[in-house]
């Protein structure tokens, strides 16, 4: 009889490019997979019900894959640093396998582990990676030091070979009946609801939950909308993106797969525009890929700025204009729509995160920590890495050659909602009124008030000029310090 491995999921919510678990498969036939729903992560006042709720059900999708290849899921719901030891020894398993994760909270966990199994004399897998493409101690500056700025990463990341999917275990040998119930008896559950677990989403999920549905998802995205990608990427009116960042976040489909996926279309394509388009859809890839990065090298992204400038730098306590922020009652279109978008749907296109962004820290003159915090407290593909960059370059606190980027929401609506599509969408009270005046922001008291929509809560002219004057306070301290 073959020695158990238990593969330890976390961000690999799949069977099918899964390299620590092709590694257990290539160790031992007794292959069985275990999830432990975190306290740790759960109870955070961060998390978003949608989020839960997709994850959920991508766990259901791979209890019913275990199932097809003959072996078992087991979910645990305690801290696994104990639990995960604990459930290896009453299994008497030979190893724990599991693939690694860039996040301060997974590595300092990931070790404390580590040194659990070693004194039980369990075996684990090495530093395995599988969420991205190259180990962050694979892609280095020519000084051997982290890159902090994104084109020279590309550059070198881009270069680099690309490995090819993991091979997908077809059968496995479970737990018999015996060993079953000494899991149920060391802590295995049923898997819970979100509900059970005090989670409640009722609407729709932008992408189905489980791997089958992330493939069909990539298939149909490679297929035609990758070709006109660049074209089309940033018009939120246009189903132009892949919608793929909370399978990614989630591990349900690998990222290899993904990668090979681009470079089949790029071999279709026909012409430069497409080959372009594809292009810039894996320059996204390595954007993903660049942050986790920097999460990796630098743990304190997670705590705050990586500029000096912005480490104290003298943001306004609001409560009544950053309720208006979240709530799309801002009296600004572009952004009121794409907050209803985050509230009602749990996503966002990617150009208006950038908008509601800038408007936050530029015109509202929040500190973005709190917008980031509000975006993982609604966001389906929430993932501290992705979110936390992309809030470090809006607030232009993060690891950006450009200083201050300050985005104008008429300009930005304008050029990318040019016919207010997105803004009718989700601020259905505005849909009689002229798409000029959409765009614009241009809308007259007398009509706000017939619709019941609110005045500019600031003047964006005289916000960009105040927050100029604070930075250039704060780089004149620094000089100073």
């Amino acid at each position: 009889m073959s020695e158990l491995i238990l593969f330890w999921h976390r961000r690999d919510l799949r069977i099918g490019d899964n390299t620590g678990l092709a590694a257990a498969k290539k160790q031992s036939q007794k292959v069985v997979g275990v999830f432990c729903l975190d306290p740790n992560i759960l109870e955070r006042d961060d998390v978003a019900p949608v989020r839960v709720e997709y994850m959920i059900g991508c766990l259901q999708a791979l209890q019913k894959q275990y199932a097809q290849i003959g072996s078992q899921l087991l979910i645990l719901h305690s801290d696994p640093i104990q639990a995960i030891p604990a459930l290896a020894v009453a299994l008497q398993a030979k190893a724990v396998f599991w693939n690694w994760d860039v996040e301060p909270y997974s590595q300092i966990r990931d070790r404390n582990i580590i040194d659990a199994l070693t004194e039980k004399g369990i075996q684990f897998l090495n530093e395995n990676w599988d969420q991205i493409l190259h180990t962050p101690t694979e892609i280095r500056t020519g000084n051997n030091s982290p890159y902090t700025v994104y084109t020279p990463f590309w550059r070198n990341w881009s270069s680099k070979p690309k490995a090819a999917p993991a091979e997908t275990i077809e059968t496995a040998e479970g737990l018999t009946p015996a060993e079953q119930e000494i899991a149920q008896n060391i802590g295995a559950i049923p898997l819970p609801t979100a509900k059970d677990l005090g989670f409640i989403w009722d609407g729709d999920l932008i992408l189905p939950p489980g791997e089958a549905a992330a493939q069909d998802r990539l298939a149909e995205f490679t297929y035609k909308a990758i070709t006109e990608y660049q074209e089309q990427r940033n018009f939120p009116a246009t189903d132009g993106t892949s919608q793929l960042s909370a399978a990614l976040k989630f591990g349900v489909i690998g990222i290899r797969t993904v990668w090979q996926a681009t470079i089949a279309a790029q071999e279709n394509s026909r012409s430069e525009e497409t080959t372009a388009s594809i292009r810039t859809w894996q320059q996204e890839l390595a954007w993903r890929e660049f942050y986790q990065h920097a999460m990796y090298h630098f743990p304190e992204l997670a705590g705050g700025a990586y500029r000096d400038v912005f480490k104290n730098f003298p943001w306004e306590i609001n409560d009544t204009r950053f309720q208006a922020w979240c709530e799309g009652k801002t009296g600004y279109p572009i952004v009121d729509a794409a907050m209803r978008q985050l509230n009602e749907s749990g996503w966002m296109h990617n150009r208006c995160r950038m908008i509601v962004a800038s408007f936050l820290t530029k015109d509202l003159l929040i500190n973005p920590q709190l917008g980031e915090k509000y975006f993982m407290q609604k966001l389906i593909d929430g993932d501290l890495s992705a979110n936390n960059g992309g809030w470090q370059w809006s607030a232009s606190s993060g690891m950006d050659p450009k200083p201050v980027r300050i985005f104008n929401p008429a300009s930005q609506a304008q050029k990318f909602d040019p016919d207010a599509e997105y803004i009718r969408q989700w601020l259905p009270e505005l849909r009689s009124i002229d798409s000029e005046y959409l765009v614009t922001g241009k809308i007259t008291p007398l009509e706000r008030r017939a619709v019941g929509y609110p005045e500019p809560i600031v003047d964006h002219k005289q916000q960009q000029q105040k927050f100029k004057q604070l930075y250039q306070q704060q780089k004149e301290i620094m000089v100073f310090q």
